[in-house]
C-alpha cells in the first residue's frame, strides 16, 4: 500500500525548531556567491559575505556551527566565459590558509597558476553540527 504524506512544516516535538536527524547527514550551510562583484545569488543559513580583499571572502552564518570542526566544500571559477575552457580550473583554499570560526568561514581563492583571484562562480556547502 502506497502512503503520502503531504505537510508544510516539519518541527521538533516541542514546535519550536526543526527535526533531528538520525544517522543521516545534510548540509547546514549553503552559498552561491559572485565575488568579482560581490552578490550572494543563493545561500542557505548564510547572513553574509564579506568581501576581504582580492581572492579572500568570508562567509558569516547565521545559525552558528557548534565547533570550528565542520567541512566546507567550495568549487570557483574566475568568470563565465571560462567556464568550459581548459583555464577554467580554479582552486579554493577551504582549509589550508583559511579562517575557520565558529559564526564564520573565510576562504582564498587562486587561479592555476597560483594567483589570487575574484571567483564569479564561487559555490560551496558545509558540514557539521549546528550549535
Amino acid at each position: 500500500m502506497t502512503s503520502v504524506l503531504n505537510v508544510d512544516t516539519i518541527a521538533d516535538k516541542a514546535g519550536t525548531g526543526p527535526v533531528g536527524l538520525t544517522k543521516q547527514s545534510a548540509a547546514k550551510a549553503l552559498l552561491n556567491y559572485q565575488q568579482n562583484t560581490p552578490t550572494i545569488r543563493n545561500s542557505f543559513n548564510v547572513s553574509s559575505v564579506t568581501d576581504v580583499s582580492t581572492g579572500i571572502a568570508t562567509a558569516n552564518w547565521t545559525n552558528n556551527f557548534d565547533s570550528a570542526n565542520y567541512y566546507p566544500n567550495i568549487m570557483s571559477h574566475s568568470d563565465a566565459s571560462e567556464l568550459y575552457t581548459t583555464n577554467s580550473t580554479r582552486s579554493t583554499l577551504a582549509g589550508a590558509n583559511a579562517v575557520f570560526t565558529t559564526s564564520a568561514h573565510q576562504y582564498l581563492t587562486h587561479n592555476i597558476g597560483g594567483s589570487v583571484i575574484d571567483g564569479y562562480y564561487n559555490t560551496g556547502q558545509y558540514h557539521g553540527d549546528l550549535a
